[in-house]
């Protein structure tokens, strides 16, 4: 029986195969990419505005390039008109997910705990 390990991390495994995950979308930036958390939620920066669903599409295909997937695999659970999304990715690696988390600190003006744009 596989269990999800106790972490504090937007993740959790399923039978499926699929990596569930938090997502925190970030629309409208000028730096779009993944990285960092804020509130145990995986940071997706897009560079689309959050109109007629542009953002959460953009965040769903970024995702699945940080990921190594396509984008199909990619699934939106819950969560399309907020900020915060919960995906499902199929034939993701965990470890990709705990590299994407550490990525905060790459950022300058980061600090832990800090959001996006948060000094």
């Amino acid at each position: 029986m596989c269990r999800a390990p106790a972490l504090s991390t937007p993740l959790s495994w399923r039978h499926t195969g699929a990596v569930r995950i938090t997502v925190w979308v970030r629309p409208g930036s000028a730096r779009p990419g993944v990285g960092g958390e804020r509130n145990d939620a995986l940071v997706v920066r897009v560079s689309a505005r959050a109109v007629d669903g542009k953002a959460t599409e953009a965040a769903l295909a970024t995702v699945a390039a940080a990921f190594g997937v396509r984008r199909r695999a990619v699934t939106l659970v819950a969560g399309a008109s907020s900020r915060t999304k919960i995906l499902d990715v199929e034939g993701a690696e965990p470890a990709t997910l705990s590299r994407l988390l550490a990525d905060a600190g790459a950022h300058p003006g980061a600090h832990p705990g800090a959001g996006p744009g948060q000094t």
